[in-house]
């Protein structure tokens, strides 16, 4: 399964591929078309209100993988279908484009599947779009081809998607920067957010050479199992972790802050 991250009128909307096709987090979309500070809550009353939804609601909420700030959880998810579905039960002025942006969503994936490329495409000009500068975007892209590198050599040496590839991104982390995602994100002060699109330039860089080696050894070792390819994230993270520190130590500067995106987006740093 592939997490992504869909933004409507400013607002994140996670997002998986499932069988072939875009399943969205339900909480994430009542928050989007209601505002509610509870989106648990008001999922609760509407399924109260609604009988005929309350009765279907297993065929259209479905338990998936999902990162959040406390790790990889099954959260509820709903596919084009059933979100159209849980719109029907919104009174919100947001709902008929809600429904245009969900109907073009569902049309990108099909063009995604038959153009892979333009999936790159649309991922960079989201980046655009938000503020990035040209030099971040180059090392996010470049990073996210690094990682699906590693994540395809993971999955094709009998690692389990999601919960083990946290446990191994989460060593990699760890032997590289001192800490594991969980505690980045604490650091940057960030929830929802993905954590690598709050990243300076070196600590994407970083990143890169911890996962990028880790990969390295472990097709030079040939690794098999979880508990090997353990043992190679610790080592590629460390590879990563000295190039840092002998950075740190030369330039009396931390790699690890606590600046991201949210506080201080690209265009405004260019600006000043």
């Amino acid at each position: 399964m592939e997490n992504k991250i869909a933004v409507f009128q400013k607002k994140e909307i996670r997002k998986i591929i499932h069988n072939n096709e875009w399943w969205f987090v339900i909480e994430d979309i009542v928050f989007v078309l209601t505002d509610s500070k509870n989106p648990k809550g008001y999922i609760k009353d509407m399924r109260r209100r609604d009988s005929e939804l309350f009765k279907g609601w297993g065929q259209i909420a479905t338990l998936l993988s999902i990162e959040t700030a406390g790790g990889v959880q099954k959260i509820n998810c709903a596919n084009t279908e059933g979100v159209f579905r849980i719109i029907q039960s919104i009174p919100s002025p947001k709902a008929e484009p809600f429904k245009r942006w969900l109907a073009k969503t569902g049309y990108e994936r099909v063009q995604e599947i038959e153009d892979p490329e333009l999936a790159t495409r649309r991922t960079r000009a989201l980046y655009q779009a938000k503020g990035y500068s040209a030099d971040w975007i180059e090392k996010r892209m470049r990073g996210i081809a690094i990682r699906e590198e590693l994540t395809d050599e993971w999955k094709s040496r009998g690692a389990k998607e999601q919960i083990e590839y946290a446990i191994l991104t989460a060593e990699i982390s760890k032997a590289t920067f001192g800490i594991t995602p969980s505690e980045y994100k604490e650091l940057k002060n960030l929830k929802r957010e993905n954590l690598r699109d709050h990243m300076t330039d070196l600590e994407l860089i970083f990143s890169m050479l911890g996962e990028r080696a880790t990969t390295e050894i472990t097709q030079t070792n040939d690794s098999q199992g979880f508990n090997k390819l353990k043992q190679d994230a610790k080592e590629g993270g460390k590879i990563a972790g000295d190039a840092k520190n002998a950075l740190e130590k030369k330039t009396g500067k931390k790699v690890s802050t606590n600046e991201n995106y949210l506080d201080a987006p690209e265009n405004k740093k260019r600006i000043e």
